[in-house]
């Protein structure tokens, strides 16, 4: 790992700017247009399925999506976005993998994306490192998405942290009773709902496709229901399943 020594704008937001920055992977996407998720460790099928494809509609538009690699929310957003189009921010030091049920995609994302941490390489996460973490999250995305969140839950200290710098709020809609740290953000006028994913994601640019993607490949990125995608492609989609091309997760086809 190394250190960061040039100033990174964003961070001015934070309480105080950090004495020291270790990375590992690629500076330059911190030169990109960011968008930071959080959430719930424990998300549900819909918010699953959702912040795939949110992901996945933003890295397209070139947008770089931050999170905090945590269980839950956090990872879903950093595979839904790829590795090469993700910045991961550590309550640790980046001598260690945390949690190691994500060992695997942080080391990935050391490999293709970007992880940073203020900590020292042997530090340990404490409970108070993970504020610290979120609020570095929330600094460095020009927005924050807010996924699904209990009242008092660690995810809405993130959401003060974004009040705190002027920072965009938006969320995904959910049922009465269901994340409802969200909803209180919708009653309050605090948060902007998420109805249309990919309409939402036109706001930060066009979609970057390549020439030798077909029809289905550019369906299947949307994360469509396995139903969706049967009805309209038939055969093929149990063919690309069958050769490992596309998965079926909740319900949803996700592309391997």
């Amino acid at each position: 790992m190394k250190q960061i020594d040039f100033h990174i704008d964003a961070l001015d937001a934070m309480k105080r700017y950090p004495e020291t920055l270790y990375y590992q992977g690629n500076l330059a996407l911190l030169e990109a247009k960011k968008v930071s998720i959080v959430g719930t460790r424990r998300p549900n099928a819909y918010t699953k399925a959702m912040v795939t494809q949110l992901a996945s509609a933003l890295s397209r538009r070139g947008v770089v999506v931050v999170s905090g690699a945590a269980m839950g929310v956090d990872a879903l957003a950093h595979r839904g976005a790829g590795a090469e189009h993700t910045i991961a921010v550590m309550g640790n030091g980046l001598n260690y993998r945390y949690p190691a049920v994500n060992a695997s995609l942080i080391e990935e994302i050391e490999q293709k994306g970007l992880v940073l941490s203020q900590f020292e390489p042997d530090f340990k996460a404490r409970p108070w490192s993970f504020v610290v973490r979120n609020e570095m999250v929330v600094a460095l995305g020009e927005v924050l998405i807010v996924a699904q969140a209990d009242r008092q839950s660690g995810t809405m200290r993130s959401v003060a942290f974004a009040k705190k710098m002027g920072k965009p709020i938006y969320v995904l809609p959910h049922r009465i009773g269901e994340s409802e740290g969200t909803n209180d953000l919708l009653k309050e006028g605090s948060a902007e709902a998420i109805f249309d994913i990919e309409a939402f994601a036109d706001r930060f640019g066009s979609e970057e496709l390549s020439s030798d993607e077909d029809e289905f490949i550019l369906f299947c990125k949307r994360s469509p229901t396995y139903e969706e995608a049967v009805q309209k492609f038939g055969q093929r989609v149990f063919e690309a399943e069958l050769e490992g091309v596309i998965m079926v997760q909740d319900g949803r086809i996700i592309l391997c």
